[in-house]
């Protein structure tokens, strides 16, 4: 079990513990270091002599179990085997992907950089749309024994009530955002009803346009460290944005793609902005619960201002409005 002396030690990770760590597992490092986005975890390039940079990604302590990093571990070693471009961790001599050094857990992975994805580019995201089928193609074989679910409770009315209870909320805008918040949940319900009983496969879980890389000429899709159970939407809508019409053709580009290896229910399209709203609610939670490390009010000095809570409600409200729109059409 961790504890709140782990969680500290990690906030005050330093150079030279992770450095230490990574030349105990034989690999000598040669000082380069370079601090790279990520603040749930801690995420660097390292430096190795006589070899290629590796990736070190240093596990936030209190978050997943080992059961459950492992979980994911295995679900992008047995994509990577498909030839899927995932970037998998490296599987030492002895067939382990996750190490320890006192508190610490981490992983290691090959550094690979790419471009941004271009989401105005039809075959960029019909592509895409053909290796994020694959994925769920293989998700769908089997089921996460350690890994949760996406459900409305903890991505809405846990992260409500925790931002309600806990003062981050300005006073003036609290009976505002408990009863826009309320009323939002009773969508998402409906929603979710609407779409009936729809399938759930293992996902990416934070499949976003910054967790894609291109690199020669191909999609690699990252960071797999928010894999969990949930409709296939899930890996499809953070792509969509924009007017109707504009979602409505980045859609089809993605899947056109998709279906050349996994069926799509057209029956999901229901969710698209109800997740859009989880996502934003679950998002101020994570913010919050993290303030307390000293990275994210550096990261992040634009959250728990007026200014934040006030575009935050009104952005709420505006889905409030999306979710009462027709679904897309497929």
């Amino acid at each position: 079990m961790t504890n709140d002396s782990e969680v500290a030690s990690f906030t005050g990770l330093t150079p030279d513990t992770m450095l230490d760590a990574i030349e105990a597992e034989g690999i000598r490092c040669d000082g380069r270091f370079l601090a790279l986005n990520s603040y749930e975890n801690r995420v660097y390039q390292i430096g190795v002599e006589d070899g290629d940079a590796l990736v070190a990604k240093f596990y936030r302590p209190q978050r997943w179990t080992d059961e459950a990093i492992l979980e994911e571990h295995q679900y992008t070693l047995d994509l990577a085997e498909q030839e899927i471009p995932v970037i998998p961790p490296v599987v030492n001599a002895e067939g382990k992907t996750l190490h320890k050094q006192g508190n610490f857990r981490f992983s290691l992975y090959p550094n690979r950089g790419g471009r941004p994805l271009e989401l105005d580019n039809a075959d960029q995201l019909e592509q895409l749309g053909r290796f994020i089928g694959r994925i769920h193609a293989l998700g769908a074989t089997e089921d996460f024994q350690h890994r949760p679910s996406l459900d409305i409770e903890s991505f809405g009315v846990k992260p409500r009530a925790y931002l309600l209870e806990n003062n981050f909320i300005p006073d003036y805008l609290k009976e505002s955002y408990e009863t826009l918040t309320r009323d939002l949940l009773k969508q998402i319900n409906n929603a979710f009803e609407t779409t009936g009983n729809f399938t759930t496969i293992r996902l990416h879980g934070d499949c976003h346009p910054s967790n894609i890389l291109y690199r020669d000429e191909i999609p690699h899709i990252v960071d797999f460290d928010d894999a969990r159970t949930g409709p296939a939407i899930q890996d499809l809508w953070m792509f969509l944005s924009g007017d109707r019409q504009y979602m409505q053709a980045r859609l089809g580009d993605l899947l056109v793609g998709y279906e050349q290896f996994y069926e799509f229910d057209p029956r999901e399209l229901h969710l698209l902005e109800a997740l859009r709203t989880l996502r934003m609610i679950h998002y101020a939670y994570w913010l919050a619960m993290r303030w307390e490390d000293p990275a994210f009010p550096h990261a992040f000095p634009w959250f728990n201002t007026i200014n934040y809570w006030e575009d935050h409600v009104l952005t709420l409200r505006e889905q409030a409005s999306a979710m009462n729109e027709p679904a897309l059409i497929w």
